[in-house]
């Protein structure tokens, strides 16, 4: 957890979770599943989504739900044949949710070091900054296949600060699920939980901060009130 003891104007480093955070697949993916269960005549449970939100793919399996729902056993490979193209449709046409730009910006100007900590592959999360503009405002792209574990485990925060040579205490973890800010409390970290459209109304009490968007406030502005706030 946490320690006590550092001046949150030292911040040395920001890691950033990247779904639902940068660009907000959340939404796009779910919107796809929905699409895709909606030609079997049956509904999405938003429930069971929503809670494995920050984690690995595995947590929730819509094939297997699907077929559970509609009845029969479908193929996993057809299904999901179905779901990627209209999910990558979706995922092309967003932009960087408001505010992280400059935050990024912020960061840079301020002599911060800027990584991702991601439970996606990383393929997926470098091909899309790279089509947005933004990886190379990125030093590191911590994901999936560098951790042992997915979050809400700690793995991939602690690997994250240990390539920066940090303490973790040193660096500030920004999420936008549960399962991720608890990645960024066991590891050590201090954070600030900006929910988006999917995770807006879950449990972030343990976050230091939360933000409507990483518009609402400035980095300098949020590093003076966890400062304020001890």
């Amino acid at each position: 957890m946490y320690k006590a003891g550092r001046q949150a104007a030292d911040m040395q480093a920001l890691i950033f979770d990247f779904d639902g955070l940068i660009l907000d697949t959340e939404t796009t993916d779910y919107e796809s599943w929905r699409r895709v269960y909606a030609e079997h005549a049956v509904e999405l449970p938003r429930n069971a989504w929503v809670a494995a939100i920050g984690t690995e793919g595995k947590a929730f399996n819509p094939v297997e739900r699907l077929s559970e729902l509609a009845g029969r056993s479908l193929s996993e490979a057809e299904v999901r044949g179905r779901q990627r193209p209209i999910r990558d449709a979706l995922v092309h046409a967003l932009e960087p949710l408001p505010g992280v730009e400059d935050w990024l910006l912020a960061a840079r100007a301020r002599g911060m070091r800027v990584a991702i900590a991601s439970s996606s592959p990383r393929a997926w999360v470098e091909g899309h900054l790279a089509r947005i503009g933004l990886l190379p405002h990125f030093e590191e792209l911590v994901t999936r296949e560098q951790a042992a574990r997915a979050k809400p485990h700690p793995d991939l925060y602690q690997r994250a600060v240990e390539i920066f040579g940090l303490a973790p205490e040193d660096a500030l973890a920004i999420e936008d699920s549960p399962n991720g800010l608890a990645a960024a409390r066991t590891a050590g970290l201090r954070s600030v939980a900006v929910p988006g459209p999917m995770t807006r109304g879950l449990d972030f009490a343990e976050a230091d901060l939360v933000l409507d968007s990483l518009a609402a406030q400035t980095l300098e502005q949020v590093l003076e009130r966890l400062e304020n706030s001890g």
